[in-house]
């Protein structure tokens, strides 16, 4: 028998309410210290990690900050005073540890995001935000969530990425208005 709509969505907005009633108060704060900082920000990410790093690069532009997304043709080169951000759910990904490397030796700085801290590449960066949700590193046995794979963690990133943006507003003296001014009337 099928569960039912409301049955799911209360399951999975249960599983999110854990992730951020465990999360400390200022678990954002280094993320939003770094952002503040920098003069240009690249973002990166793979598969449905990176499209939650595209929608925070589109809320960074719309706040008037200069991101871009790694891969993009105007990526632009990184160096001092620059912030290179990555997502790594289950811990670390090879070509994110070789890029953050890259950025490093350039003089920029270098954020992950992750479920899991104790990972290899949190030792490869220079702030480390973690979100405590499931990805696909600990998505079996034990208690699980019900959403599937790593859904869970990457539901938690953008909801935490809009949260660092209502932190990062009023620094830069944004408003909904002042975002919206931003927006693509290319639509």
């Amino acid at each position: 028998m099928t569960e039912s709509l409301d049955h799911l969505a209360k399951g999975a907005l249960s599983d999110l309410s854990a992730v951020f009633g465990s999360m400390p108060e200022d678990a954002l704060d280094g993320l939003v210290e770094e952002i503040v900082r920098a003069r240009r920000i690249v973002v990166f990410g793979l598969g449905r990690e990176g499209l939650m790093m595209r929608g925070f690069a589109m809320r960074l532009f719309h706040m008037g900050r200069n991101v871009a997304v790694w891969g993009d043709m105007t990526t632009p080169e990184v160096g001092k005073g620059d912030l290179f951000f990555v997502s790594a759910g289950p811990g670390d990904l090879a070509t994110a540890r070789t890029l953050a490397g890259i950025a490093r030796k350039a003089g920029a700085r270098t954020a992950l995001v992750t479920a899991q801290p104790k990972g290899e590449l949190a030792r490869h960066v220079d702030v480390v935000t973690v979100i405590p949700a499931q990805t696909m590193a600990d998505d079996q046995g034990g208690k699980v969530s019900i959403l599937p794979m790593g859904s869970l963690f990457e539901t938690a990133q953008m909801i935490a990425f809009e949260l660092a943006i209502l932190k990062l507003r009023p620094r830069f003296s944004e408003t909904s208005e002042t975002m919206r001014a931003r927006h693509t009337n290319l639509e």
